[in-house]
């Protein structure tokens, strides 16, 4: 699908996972159904569900689930595709993927964080505000985290925060996170706070989310990190993301910055407020 996107990690993982997953089926008449709104029906351990694609913690209590509907049925590759993105423009500055700490925020049942890992990326550590997708990492990829914290980033304990910081963290990665009301801009602004500057960034938004006139809060903010200069983005690139329940493409903006500086707390506070 895209020239930096393989299907080599996650396959290889799901042959590993004992998936509980008999067959998932698609709705049949699908008439203009928002991408927060899709579901199917899964048919596991003998029983059928319906299961709304959002509702994550449902999806990650099925072994194989996630993996099987996304990447299996929907051709979703981000994880690949950003990581091998974010390593050819870090590579470009001299750098190499060896020396990140990553904070994979959204982390969930570690899609992104295994594609790292893979890239030789040495030091991950997960962060989710949904218990299941711990639980879910910890059940399918044991390895790939050295710490994976469940936690609210717009109500983040002191304690918690203070045990982050300690990671030194000097690259977040967000992956088929942002938006939809997973993950607000003042908890992604609070998680490009928690890593060191110099710093790198790799995310990913449906491209909607980057327009003028989007509402979610996203494209003011990340035209705010850039025009002040607590960013400088070096890569964008538009890409198949993956396709929707119709058969039809969902794209997104792939995005590599570097953070220039640290966040003051009036920009954190005005988020606060919005």
């Amino acid at each position: 699908m895209q020239e930096l996107a393989t299907d080599a990690v996650w396959r290889t993982r799901l042959e590993q996972i004992d998936s509980e997953v008999e067959d998932i089926l698609l709705p049949e008449a699908v008439d203009k159904v928002d991408q927060d709104e899709e579901w199917c029906e899964v048919i596991a351990n003998g029983r059928t569900r319906r299961i709304r694609f959002h509702d994550y913690a449902d999806v990650f209590r099925i072994p194989g689930l996630y993996e099987e509907l996304f990447y299996e049925r929907l051709e979703c590759r981000s994880p690949s595709y950003i990581s091998y993105l974010l390593d050819s423009v870090i590579r470009e500055y001299g750098e190499s993927l060896d020396e990140l700490r990553v904070l994979d925020v959204g982390a969930g049942n570690g899609m992104m964080g295994d594609e790292l890992q893979d890239l030789g990326v040495q030091s991950i550590v997960g962060i989710d505000i949904i218990p299941a997708a711990k639980d879910a990492a910890d059940r399918d990829r044991p390895e790939v985290y050295d710490d994976y914290h469940v936690t609210d980033l717009t109500d983040l304990p002191e304690n918690e925060e203070q045990r982050l910081r300690r990671t030194h963290a000097n690259c977040l990665t967000t992956v088929a996170a942002l938006g939809f009301g997973d993950i607000p801009p003042l908890a992604f602004a609070k998680a490009l706070d928690l890593i060191s500057t110099p710093g790198w960034l790799a995310f990913n938004l449906k491209e909607s989310f980057l327009r003028e006139q989007d509402s979610s809060g996203f494209s003011r903010l990340i035209r705010r990190l850039n025009r002040d200069g607590y960013l400088q983005t070096l890569c964008y690139r538009r890409y198949q993301h993956r396709i929707s329940i119709a058969g039809e493409p969902l794209y997104y903006v792939a995005v590599i910055a570097r953070k220039l500086r640290d966040l003051d707390d009036d920009l954190l506070e005005s988020l606060e407020t919005d």
